[in-house]
C-alpha cells in the first residue's frame, strides 16, 4: 500500500498553491487574449483538476481510515471534521469540473473566471486548514515525523 509522508503532503500543498498562483496571473481577460497564454491556462487548469482530485482520493484511501480508528477521540473528531468539510469542496469541485473542465473546451467568459477564482479560494482554504490543523495533529500523534524538526526522515505508520 502506497502512503504519503508529511513532506509529500507539504510538497503537494506547495504544488497546488503554486499552480493556483500561476493561474491567477494568467486568468485575466488581457492575458487570455494572447493565444499561447490561453493554451497554457487551459493545460494548467486541466492539470490542477487532476491533482486536486488525486489529492482528495489519496487522503480518503491512505490517511482517513487509520485516523477514524485511532484510540484518541480528538484524532477521530479531526478526521471526521475533514471528511465532512471535504464534502462541500468535493461537490463544488465536481460541479465546477463537470461544468467547465470535463471536455477541457474552454470558453473564458466572465462567469467562468469568477467561478474559477471561487474554486481557487476553496482549494486554498482546504490546503491551509490541512497545514494548520491536520498535519500538526498527525505529527503530534506520531503518524508522521516532522523532518524539519527532527532531521530524520520517517514514513507514516499507516
Amino acid at each position: 500500500m502506497h502512503t504519503q509522508s508529511l513532506e509529500s503532503y507539504r510538497h503537494t500543498h506547495h504544488e497546488l498553491r503554486q499552480m493556483i498562483e500561476d493561474l491567477r496571473s494568467l486568468l485575466t481577460p488581457e492575458q487570455l487574449r494572447i493565444r499561447p497564454n490561453a493554451r497554457t491556462a487551459y493545460e494548467l487548469l486541466c492539470d490542477l483538476g487532476t491533482r486536486v482530485r488525486r489529492h482528495l482520493a489519496e487522503e480518503d484511501r491512505a490517511l482517513y481510515p487509520s485516523l477514524l480508528i485511532h484510540e484518541d477521540a480528538r484524532v477521530k473528531s479531526i478526521a471526521w471534521g475533514f471528511i465532512s468539510g471535504e464534502k462541500p469542496l468535493r461537490k463544488a469541485f465536481d460541479d465546477y469540473h463537470r461544468r467547465w473542465l470535463k471536455n477541457c473546451d474552454f470558453n473564458f467568459t466572465e462567469e467562468f473566471l469568477r467561478e474559477t477564482h471561487e474554486m481557487f479560494e476553496m482549494v486554498e482554504k482546504r490546503v491551509e486548514r490541512e497545514e494548520q490543523v491536520l498535519l500538526p495533529k498527525l505529527v503530534e500523534i506520531g503518524l508522521f515525523s516532522d523532518i524539519r524538526r527532527s532531521g530524520a526522515r520517517h514514513s507514516p505508520q499507516v
